[in-house]
């Protein structure tokens, strides 16, 4: 099971990268041959490959090649086996039996006490793993019986969805949790492939594992058409990857731009995914002008959120429904249409004026002698219609009288700037990629970096409130107390989500299936 938060350029075809596919065929002609290598095209180098400490869908997506979860996911939104062959639980304890015969890279055997140390690691909050509070709650304890091949974990406060968090998360192999610099540019797990080269900034040799017989569900060892070797190619331009796989050098290519219009006139296999592109998320750190929520409500009403998510979906997104993707949980309601200001530049203007924001001579706002100066970022993995986006933005908001700069962001700038709290920021596009409403919590309340993962200084009474009531209703029981959380976030405007993008993933020569990504155990080399 791959949930996944993914963030932003790492993830939309990857920032985030995660958890929402749905399917949309076109061709995939050829019959299935075995021995081939595939290539697979990267819009970003993935970074540090050590899948317990990013939250970048890109890199997430490298790991589901390497290593595997305690339960998985299917299509349909149902659990099946993972490295677990059972699980049951409760909002505080959870119990995993593993499947027999599991075994390493290295070929050693998978205990249930290495899986134990991975849940207590990254619960721990002194390990600092950005896993914590989206897969395992803080404090969260597990004790492994190898003998009956048992992981017990008891969580410090209730979790409405306890078993599928857990259950979710990577887990990494004895070698690699002794030393973890091998993890880095290398891999130390279960999963059906293994890394053998790699080359920052270009690509990452991987090779499969003929053994591997514990993939999702029924997964079998062998079967026709399982790439032998893996290259995934760092292809920053969407352009070039488009020519490079109709050249026939890349089998799969995830394209958000206007290249996917040529790709889709030549009747590729395809499959869509669907993943949050436009959110708008506020600095609310004290002392920014964006701590205020009269800031906050004027910015949102100088956009026309309709348009601003035209430009970025080349007219192509539909409209956010919730701050997790929907059909990919248990929890579908609708928390965003009619709780997000509407668009009108009058009441946008006079709400500055209310909050002190006075006009200038020079036109720029300005309060106690401090102009409204806001530096605005928007990552760069995500296709050019990002730019433009960001300077549509940048027009209504110097119409309101607002002096905004743009920064384009890398991969790697988000991670230590904005997720990190490394720089200064007041606003940008951070999409977040989540599956399950308890998996954004620490995103939206609590410690921010580099102690939690809250890096906008969220600080809602109201939402903590709801969350508090949800996590203690075990699963779908518990939507409506999570919605009524969520819908707190917009009404102060914390977050505003407004479209989804649809990101077609192409492939020539070979086909796959999406779960939360490319899922590598589907993948079909075929006959030219």
């Amino acid at each position: 099971m791959r949930h996944t938060v993914a963030i932003a350029g790492v993830l939309v075809a990857g920032l985030a990268l995660s958890a929402c596919s749905s399917g949309q065929e076109t061709t995939g002609a050829g019959k299935p041959v075995a021995g081939q290598t595939l290539t697979m095209a990267l819009g970003a180098d993935p970074g540090n490959l050590d899948p317990q400490f990013t939250s970048l869908s890109i890199t997430k997506q490298v790991d589901a090649f390497l290593y595997d979860s305690l339960v998985n996911v299917d299509g349909t939104g149902k659990q099946v086996a993972g490295l677990a062959e059972k699980w049951e639980g409760t909002t505080t304890t959870a119990k995993y039996t593993l499947r027999k015969g599991i075994t390493c890279q290295d070929g050693s055997p998978l205990t249930a006490s290495t899986v134990a140390e991975n849940i207590n690691f990254v619960g721990n909050p002194a390990s600092k793993s950005t896993r914590i509070g989206v897969f395992v709650a803080p404090g969260a304890k597990a004790i492994g019986d190898d003998a009956a091949g048992t992981v017990t974990v008891t969580a410090p406060a209730p979790d409405a969805f306890l078993v599928r968090n857990i259950g979710g998360l990577h887990i990494v192999c004895s070698e690699g949790m002794k030393d973890r610099t091998l993890l880095k540019q290398g891999s130390d797990g279960t999963g059906q492939f293994k890394v053998t080269e790699a080359v920052p900034g270009d690509h990452f040799t991987l090779t499969r594992r003929k053994e591997y017989a514990w993939g999702a569900g029924d997964f079998k060892a062998e079967q026709p058409g399982m790439p032998d070797k893996v290259i995934l190619k760092v292809v920053a331009n969407e352009t070039t990857a488009a020519n490079l796989l109709l050249a026939g050098q890349v089998n799969i290519v995830a394209i958000a731009g206007p290249d996917k219009q040529r790709l889709e006139a030549q009747k590729l296999f395809t499959r869509t995914l669907g993943t949050p592109l436009g959110e708008l998320w506020f600095n609310q750190k004290a002392g920014l002008p964006t701590a205020d929520v009269a800031v906050r409500k004027a910015l949102t009403q100088a956009l026309d959120l309709a348009q601003l998510g035209k430009v970025l979906t080349s007219g192509t997104g539909k409209p956010t429904t919730s701050l997790t993707v929907p059909g990919t949980g248990p929890c579908n309601d609708d928390t965003v249409t009619g709780n997000l200001p509407g668009h009108d530049l009058d009441a946008a203007k006079a709400g500055l004026d209310a909050a002190g924001w006075k006009a200038a001579a020079d036109g720029i706002r300005a309060k106690d002698g401090a102009k409204l100066t806001l530096v605005f970022y928007y990552p760069t993995t995500l296709g050019p219609t990002m730019q433009s986006g960001a300077e549509l933005l940048q027009k209504a908001w110097k119409d309101l009288g607002v002096d905004i700069s743009l920064k384009a962001i890398s991969t790697a700038e988000l991670s230590t700037i904005v997720l990190g709290g490394q720089g200064t920021w007041h606003a940008g596009l951070i999409p977040l990629t989540t599956n399950l409403p308890s998996q954004l919590v620490s995103f939206l309340s609590g410690t921010g970096p580099p102690n939690g993962s809250n890096f906008s200084s969220i600080k809602n009474p109201q939402y903590d409130a709801g969350v508090a009531k949800a996590a203690k209703i075990a699963g779908a029981d518990g939507c409506a107390e999570w919605a009524g959380a969520e819908r707190a976030l917009f009404e102060q405007v914390n977050v505003v989500p407004f479209v989804n993008s649809t990101v077609p993933i192409f492939a020539k020569g070979a086909t796959f299936e999406l779960n939360d990504g490319v899922d590598p155990g589907s993948i079909r080399m075929l006959a030219s």
